[in-house]
């Protein structure tokens, strides 16, 4: 199963109550619903329809067979990204969203784990010393352990499987920031676009 960008699960211990959460998700978009021997409910909802839902055979091949380690994982530390970035031109941002090299890292928090490290979004990704790339694993994991423990970021449609929305979007240094003062050196955050993607960053905290 993967979420997609807009997809996520919900989980109702009761589904015959008459208690509606506020937070509830558009029916139209529950594209699989698990009824469990419990009687609860866990739905698959996704509004983009980006996600997707796979039933795989032990040992078949499947899309998920190159993504990289998880980033608060074990098996992603610094020489393994190092190891990985070795030789790369394309730009940091780029090589951190790149779901091969680290799994399920995405804009929000490769903006925020940058800009803790003091690292340009603009950087190539192979030039990157020891040191660097040390300070960015520890800021990664950082930045997604709090977040975790925000209950993740709602910008427009996330929420957890309780239907709760998170909070972690009022702690964020830069991303979404643009014209406002960094907390560091109160120079204005700057926007980029990077691949489609918007890069937020401090010009003069991160070279």
């Amino acid at each position: 199963m993967h979420l997609g960008m807009s997809g996520r699960f919900t989980i109702d211990a009761n589904p015959t109550a008459d208690f509606v959460h506020e937070h509830n998700t558009n029916p139209k978009h529950d594209h699989v619903i698990f009824e469990m021997s419990s009687g609860a409910r866990v739905t698959f909802n996704d509004p983009r329809r980006f996600g997707f839902m796979e039933l795989i055979g032990e040992g078949e091949p499947y899309r998920l067979d190159d993504l990289g380690p998880e980033p608060m994982g074990n098996g992603f530390n610094a020489p393994d990204l190092r190891a990985k970035l070795k030789g790369k031109k394309s730009k940091i941002k780029a090589a951190l969203l790149d779901q091969r090299i680290i799994a399920g890292l995405g804009n929000i928090y490769v903006c925020e784990a940058l800009y803790r490290a003091g690292i340009s979004p603009k950087r190539a990704a192979g030039r990157l010393t020891v040191a660097e790339t040390e300070n960015l694993v520890g800021h990664i994991k950082d930045v997604i352990g709090q977040a975790i423990e925000a209950g993740g970021s709602s910008l427009k449609d996330f929420a957890n499987t309780d239907g709760d929305l998170g909070y972690f979007q009022h702690s964020f240094d830069v991303y979404g920031r643009e014209g406002e003062n960094c907390g560091t050196c109160e120079a204005p955050i700057t926007r980029i676009v990077q691949s489609g993607r918007s890069s937020f960053y401090c010009k003069a905290c991160q070279r």
